[in-house]
C-alpha cells in the first residue's frame, strides 16, 4: 500500500546521509542520475538503506542526450571520488537511468558514461520507473519532471505497463524567466531556486507548468488514472503540484525533495539484480 510518509522518511534519511555519510559495512550500490541540470549520485547498502549521496549542477545532458561525454565522465568521476573519500571505500557496482522511450543510442550513452567513470554497471532503468522504487505506487501515474523532459510511467497493480517521455522541463522554466527578467540563463537558474522568489517564479512559469500538465493528460488518457505522483528536480517549485492537479482534475502528490527521488530509486534498482559481472549495454534491449 502506498505511503507518502514512508517515501518521505527514506528521502529524509538520504538527505542526512548526504551531509553525514554512514556505512555499516557490506556491499554498496550507487545510483547515477545524469540529469539535464544536475548530476546526482546516491548510495545504498544491501538492505536498501541510504548511506551517502552528492550532486552537482552540470549542463552535460540535453533532453536526455549526453552532449558532453568528456565533461559528464569527469564530473561523475569527481563525485564518485568525493563519496569514496567520505566512506573510505571504493564504489564499484552501480546503475544508470535514461528517459523512457528515447532509443538505444541514448541508453548506450548513459551506460558508457557510468562505465567510463569506473562503475560496474549492473542495471539500467528508465527514470519514472526508478522513481517508483521509492514511491511504491500500486496504481497511478508517476511523473518525473526533469530539466529537459517530462517522463511518465503508468503503474497498474505495482507493475509498469506504459512509459513515455516528451520535451519540456525545468530548462524551459529558466528560459522563460531569463526572457521575462532580461537576465542570463545561469542567472535565471539561480533566481528560480531561491526560496524567496518562488511566488514570482510561479507567476512567470505557470503557462509552462500547464504545458507539462497537457503532456501528462495526453499520455494518461487511455488509462483510468485516479492519482498522479511527482518526482524530479523541477517539482521542487512550490505549488507546482497544485497547478498540475487543477489542470488534470486528478489528485496530485509530491514527496519531499523531489530531486532525490529518482536518483535514490536508481540505486535501489540494483537490489535483486543477480548478475555479478558487468553486463553489456546490449542486455537492456
Amino acid at each position: 500500500m502506498f505511503s507518502m510518509e514512508k517515501a518521505d522518511k527514506l528521502i529524509h534519511r538520504l538527505e542526512k546521509c548526504m551531509a553525514y555519510p554512514e556505512n555499516a559495512g557490506g556491499e554498496l550500490y550507487t545510483g547515477i542520475d545524469l540529469g539535464t541540470a544536475y548530476m546526482v549520485l546516491t548510495v545504498v547498502d544491501s538492505m536498501g538503506n541510504p548511506v551517502a549521496g552528492s550532486y552537482r549542477f552540470a549542463q552535460v545532458v540535453r533532453d536526455g542526450v549526453v552532449v558532453d561525454f568528456t565533461g559528464a565522465s569527469r564530473i561523475l568521476r569527481e563525485l564518485k571520488s568525493e563519496i569514496e573519500q567520505k566512506l573510505g571505500i571504493e564504489l564499484i557496482k552501480g546503475a544508470g537511468a535514461f528517459p523512457p522511450d528515447t532509443g538505444k543510442s541514448i541508453v548506450k550513452s548513459h551506460f558508457y558514461v557510468c562505465e567510463g567513470a569506473g562503475f560496474d554497471v549492473i542495471n539500467m532503468v528508465d527514470e519514472p520507473t526508478a522513481a517508483n522504487n521509492v514511491l511504491g505506487i500500486e496504481n497511478g501515474a508517476v511523473v518525473d519532471i526533469g530539466g529537459g523532459t517530462t517522463g511518465i510511467a503508468i503503474i497498474q497493480d505495482g507493475e509498469v505497463v506504459y512509459t513515455a517521455d516528451e520535451p519540456t522541463g525545468g530548462t524551459h522554466f529558466s528560459l522563460v524567466i531569463a526572457g521575462a527578467k532580461k537576465i542570463s540563463f545561469e542567472e535565471a537558474e539561480d533566481f528560480k531556486k531561491h526560496p524567496k522568489n518562488q511566488r514570482e517564479v510561479m507567476l512567470m512559469v505557470k503557462p509552462v507548468i500547464q504545458k507539462v500538465a497537457s503532456i501528462i493528460k495526453k499520455q494518461i488518457r487511455d488509462f483510468n488514472i485516479t492519482s498522479v505522483y511527482l518526482a524530479g528536480g523541477t517539482c521542487c517549485l512550490e505549488g507546482i503540484e497544485k497547478v498540475i492537479e487543477n489542470e488534470l482534475e486528478i489528485p496530485t502528490f509530491k514527496p519531499r525533495d523531489p530531486l532525490l527521488v529518482t536518483p535514490l530509486g536508481i540505486a535501489l534498482s540494483c537490489l535483486g539484480v543477480k548478475t555479478v559481472e558487468s553486463r553489456s549495454v546490449e542486455a537492456y534491449y
